[in-house]
């Protein structure tokens, strides 16, 4: 018997069933930081992970984790107090010609255009421009930036102006793409839209891709997986699978299958909230 065709909404995103290579690989990494005078604080303790390429990771968890920790010390714009970690095989020992990192401010120079912020990496690292900038074009016009490539950042949008910085990160071709909170300072609408924006890129380029959130909601919507963080010094607490079909539409997000994922990520990083346990021990819950 022939099993019935799944409609769109309900088909499930099928992981292919030959496993791609690991791009990020982390083995027991620790970050502490000493100030003078003042107690060490461990940041991040036994963070374990690898990201296969092609990936869409995204991390949750409680302010003051490490999440970000985590990711400049993957960016090399930091330095490891212990373990290993390594990019494409190789181990980071600092900044690297084939990573992209996005910051949840935009940083464009005011005195380039949208074309020129976006080729900045080419100009930085002297790259070859011509065919450079015809992938620039490319990225500009699949962000919907197009007719926008001469126009200054305080001509644009905030959500124009991290499209922008999107482009500017992957017009080199790295091998990962790091999104620290991109769209934190976003309003709820067009942080939504970005959401969108950013999944379309995605199944476009297939760029591997960790970024970073607060939001539980945007993690599920956007990831492949995603990786559950404990309160400080960070580790991963638990990395759920997020097996909706692509593309999503935001509708998704008022689905039962979607609150319960929610749900079960809020449960995880409840059960390891200090401020969680004080309220059930005074008999709050």
């Amino acid at each position: 018997m022939v099993s019935p065709a799944l409609e769109p909404s309900e088909r499930q995103w099928q992981r292919p069933s030959v496993q791609p290579p690991k791009v990020i690989v982390c083995r027991d990494l620790g970050k502490t930081y000493v100030a003078r005078a003042q107690e060490a604080v461990v940041a991040l303790e036994n963070f374990n992970i690898d990201v296969p390429a092609g990936e869409l990771l995204t991390m949750v968890g409680p302010s003051g984790c490490g999440k970000t920790t985590s990711l400049r010390l993957l960016a090399g714009l930091d330095r490891k107090s212990s373990g290993y970690m390594e990019l494409a095989g190789s181990p980071i020992d600092g900044p690297r010609k084939d990573i992209g990192v996005v910051f949840q401010a935009p940083t464009l120079l005011a005195w380039r255009t949208v074309f020129d912020n976006v080729m900045l990496p080419i100009d930085v690292l002297g790259l070859a421009r011509k065919p450079h900038a015809a992938r620039a074009t490319r990225l500009i016009e699949m962000t919907g930036l197009a007719g926008f490539e001469k126009k200054y950042p305080w001509e644009l949008s905030g959500g124009m102006q991290q499209r922008v910085a999107i482009c500017r990160a992957l017009v080199h071709e790295p091998r990962v793409l790091l999104m620290d909170e991109p769209f934190g300072a976003l309003d709820a609408l067009t942080r939504e839209a970005m959401n969108v924006e950013l999944q379309t890129i995605w199944l476009q380029t297939r760029q591997t891709i960790l970024l970073i959130t607060h939001s539980i909601s945007e993690a599920v919507f956007l990831g492949t997986r995603v990786a559950v963080m404990t309160p400080r010094p960070g580790t991963i607490a638990e990395l759920i699978p997020i097996n909706f079909s692509r593309p999503r539409e935001l509708s998704i997000t008022t689905s039962p299958d979607f609150g319960n994922l929610v749900q079960r990520i809020r449960d995880i990083l409840d059960a390891r909230s200090p401020v969680e346990h004080s309220r059930r021990k005074v008999g709050y819950d």
